[in-house]
């Protein structure tokens, strides 16, 4: 027995080890996270960004109880998306320039917790600029804190199909907010979303986890941990080409998705545009300049991807506090 327990006494000290050594990695791991962020926050773009973040949550708090009451879609902006009388010229130069795209109806998908109030400032951008159909889907609250991806996903398609069947469109662009962006990209790639989606954008969204959600163990949050069943799901290769086309913005100093890195998205089966910010928090990215012109640019894109979900790359532009490149996922 002395040798049995001395061996016992070993494995369970080998186990602790092994257990400080995986703290030590996690803290490292963090601590290096935090101070990137700092970083960001202290530089002169960072201010300003930390500024918006407080203003738009401010502006957000007040916001917030309008965006309870679900919106009424209207599909008479899908035929006025069509007609150039009486429309200024930036609507005007879209309906010119991008017809499908000015006709597609665009439906914006937020994230946990929250509700349209958070496209209050994008989706009257979006439609001063000649996109004719705008429309915010909202999820009760109950279905974010205590559901699962997958059944939002499913009513996520529902609401798609009765976008479609109200305007007449065939496809329609998504605009997807932290887990919004989740819940769509389950949608297009598990639920064949994709013949319905031409267009998805993701802002802020833990495409590949956040550590964050160790904080709130809830059965969502669950799904939302580096490494889930739900995120090993979705990085499995697609068994079929994916039809839709994937624009990511994330920021460099976002506090919610932890490590920042983790809103990108790299997958062997799906093309991606990625626009890298550097100085938005989380929740301003949905009213963020750039993010905007992110926005506009992959649902005015004219490439079609139908054939095969993998296309060359294109060089990109980079700026002072903006990069954007376009590559296969994964390549």
């Amino acid at each position: 027995m002395g040798g049995l327990a001395r061996r016992l006494v070993g494995t369970v000290a080998g186990w602790a080890g092994d257990g400080v050594v995986a703290a030590r990695g996690a803290a490292g791991e963090v601590l290096g996270v935090a101070g990137g962020v700092v970083r960001a926050a202290v530089s002169p773009g960072g201010v300003w960004g930390v500024a918006v973040e407080a203003a738009w949550l401010a502006a957000h708090t007040v916001l917030y109880p309008w965006g309870v009451v679900e919106e009424r879609l209207r599909p008479e902006g899908h035929l006025r998306a069509y007609r150039t009388d009486g429309l200024p010229p930036r609507q005007r130069g879209l309906l010119v320039s991008a017809m499908e795209a000015a006709g597609t109806p665009i439906v914006l998908v937020h994230g946990i917790g929250d509700n349209r109030s958070a496209f209050a400032v994008l989706s009257g951008a979006l439609r001063r600029r000649g996109f004719g159909v705008v429309h915010a889907v909202n999820y009760s609250v109950l279905t974010a804190l205590t559901g699962d991806v997958r059944r939002s996903a499913a009513l996520l398609g529902e609401h798609v199909e009765r976008v479609c069947e109200q305007t007449g469109a065939d496809r329609v662009h998504v605009v997807g907010h932290s887990l919004g962006g989740l819940i769509a990209r389950y949608y297009v790639q598990r639920l064949h979303g994709d013949a319905r989606v031409r267009t998805l954008v993701t802002l802020g969204t833990p495409h590949g986890g956040t550590l964050t959600a160790y904080l709130f163990p809830t059965p969502l949050t669950r799904q939302l941990r580096p490494g889930s069943d739900l995120l090993s799901e979705l990085a499995e290769p697609s068994p079929r080409p994916c039809r839709t086309r994937f624009a990511v913005v994330w920021s460099e100093m976002d506090q919610v998705v932890v490590p920042q890195r983790n809103a990108r998205l790299e997958h062997p089966s799906l093309v991606v545009e990625e626009y890298r910010i550097r100085d938005s928090g989380h929740l301003s990215l949905s009213v963020d300049g750039r993010a905007l012109h992110a926005v506009v640019s992959a649902i005015t894109r004219s490439d079609d991807i139908q054939d095969h979900p993998i296309v060359p790359g294109r060089p990109g532009f980079s700026s002072a506090d903006m990069t954007q490149s376009h590559r296969p996922s994964g390549l």
